[in-house]
């Protein structure tokens, strides 16, 4: 097999082909028509369109020309299969049909690079639509050729390292990138339909705040400040709020110095929305709305994403407290396709409710957890730090199978709500038990795609909040907030009751689209540098 040095020399050779008839190898004088090239390859995919094409015997003197570019697939005799944006079509291109400086750079062209050709459409004797190439034009070389003879990029880290290649070389690559646009832009005109303003926030904070969050940290040199890459667009959308503006939201690229994972990578999406005179409810009827606006949209559009899907939109979400959550997970432990959990050996739901034999249990049962499950409880000192860490170990990793359609043929999405004070430091408390707070977080597969509380408005609460996270973070808490004196001043000048809610735009095209990973609906996701 020819090494990397030796293909890259052959093409260069081509290259001096090309040269010598006066073409260059990267001309930038090329003006496509983008919209005739769109029709022909409309037509390529309708076998009932191309059945009424002429044969090459048929063709008529005048007619019709057209547009085919793009880059060259594959070679097969005298037909090039060119891939555009919009689909795949063929050109049959034969010297005798061109030009000599034509034929001359036909004779150079390699698999990957761009061509143009333009000609009559007809149809082969398989019934394929092929423009008989009248003009042949190259437009850039490509130096590599494509991953094994365009049968894919199949090491998954070369895919996500090389994502220029893995667009071109394996179908349906692009298509969840274009299915995400399409998420995105629904979620925006299912805003603004609703009278939100979009807005856009800093990403550079002088703060750590608006998520409990390890941050990226760097410093401005003029003036000589620590800054840190956002971790939320919050605080200073409440602080628009404040001002006045009613509903707004972002589109925010957002940075925590976290760990990689199928769930996880440093740097993320969301879609962060704030209403005034709202509560937390009023965002579940909202959010289930926009979810089921943009699975319509998705399933038209890109119908191929959506197959085989495990869960079902349809139905109304399910609407459980965290407390409830861990009660039905304990209780259907080990049955109807629950995987067993060591917590149903000692709680039941007389102990999930009370303080006491709540601590008493975790005592019991956290030293002989693996060290790994442990550390989720090393900061659960009170009881609703023990019932969050309880719910991440117990329940969350089976909702799935906790809440099922009717025939229990398909998951449903589920709103869990009555979060602990102790892990919302933003949230407002609920009135009947201050304990926990009036939000919730969605949860589809057992992933987090969204969450959402009532805001605490109250300037002398939320200034308590922030000196407990300050103790936390004097404690080693590289995660706790700073505490914001400006924001308190905001607060001071009166937020109204307000509500609002972050959707991870990443994880929702992972469900959505039936993505394992979320490297597969990041264009570039993060990787460790590569070995030289």
């Amino acid at each position: 097999m020819a090494s990397e040095e030796e293909l890259i020399a052959a093409r260069r050779r081509h290259i001096e082909a090309l040269e010598a008839t006066g073409a260059s190898a990267y001309p930038n004088d090329f003006e496509g028509d983008d919209d005739k090239r769109r029709e022909v390859v409309a037509i390529a995919a309708d076998e009932a369109k191309c059945a009424k094409l002429p044969t090459e015997d048929e063709l008529p003197e005048d007619a019709a020309l057209y547009p085919l570019y793009g880059r060259v697939m594959a070679k097969r005799g005298p037909f090039l299969v060119i891939k555009t944006p919009h689909g795949n079509a063929q050109a049959l291109v034969r010297k005798d049909n061109l030009s000599d400086s034509e034929a001359a750079q036909l004779k150079a062209v390699d698999l990957a690079d761009h061509v143009a050709v333009e000609g009559p459409l007809l149809r082969t004797r398989t019934g394929a639509l092929t423009v008989k190439a009248l003009r042949y034009r190259h437009l850039s070389k490509a130096l590599l050729p494509p991953p094994d003879k365009w049968h894919g990029l199949s090491d998954v880290e070369k895919r996500y390292r090389e994502r220029y290649v893995d667009l071109f070389a394996n179908e349906g690559v692009a298509e969840v990138f274009r299915a995400r646009s399409a998420v995105v832009s629904e979620m925006r005109h299912f805003l603004e339909a609703r009278g939100f303003l979009e807005v856009e926030t800093p990403v550079l904070h002088p703060l750590l705040g608006g998520a409990t969050a390890r941050p990226f940290a760097t410093h401005h040199n003029a003036l000589d400040i620590p800054l840190f890459l956002r971790v939320a667009p919050e605080l200073y959308l409440k602080r628009l709020v404040v001002g006045g503006l009613d509903k707004v939201f972002e589109v925010a690229r957002t940075f925590r110095n976290e760990g990689v994972s199928t769930k996880h990578n440093p740097e993320f999406t969301l879609i962060e929305l704030y209403q005034a005179y709202a509560t937390y409810e009023d965002l579940m009827d909202l959010t289930e709305a926009m979810y089921r606006a943009v699975d319509v949209r998705l399933r038209r559009e890109f119908p191929q994403l959506c197959e085989g899907r495990s869960f079902d939109l349809e139905p109304p979400f399910a609407r459980v407290t965290m407390r409830e959550a861990i009660v039905r997970a304990v209780d259907m432990s080990g049955r109807d396709g629950v995987a067993e959990t060591p917590w149903a050996s000692v709680l039941d739901k007389a102990v999930v409710y009370d303080e006491q034999r709540m601590a008493e249990a975790c005592g019991e049962l956290v030293p002989k957890l693996p060290r790994a499950d442990q550390q989720a409880f090393k900061g659960a000192r009170t009881y609703g730090g023990r019932v969050s860490a309880v719910f991440e170990a117990a329940a969350e990793p089976v909702l799935d199978r906790l809440y099922r359609t009717g025939d229990g043929s398909a998951a449903l999405p589920v709103f869990i709500t009555e979060h602990p004070v102790e892990v919302s430091p933003l949230a407002r408390r609920n009135d009947q038990d201050p304990r926990f707070v009036d939000r919730f977080e969605l949860f589809m597969l057992n992933r987090e795609t969204c969450n959402a509380f009532s805001e605490l408005n109250d300037p002398d609460d939320q200034a308590q909040r922030f000196k407990a996270q300050m103790e936390q973070k004097a404690e080693g808490d590289e995660e706790a907030m700073d505490y914001d004196h400006d924001y308190v001043r905001a607060l001071r000048h009166g937020m109204p009751p307000t509500a609002g809610l972050g959707v991870g735009v990443d994880r929702l095209v992972m469900t959505l689209c039936n993505q394992p990973s979320i490297r597969d609906v990041l264009l570039f996701p993060l990787l460790k540098p590569e070995a030289r």
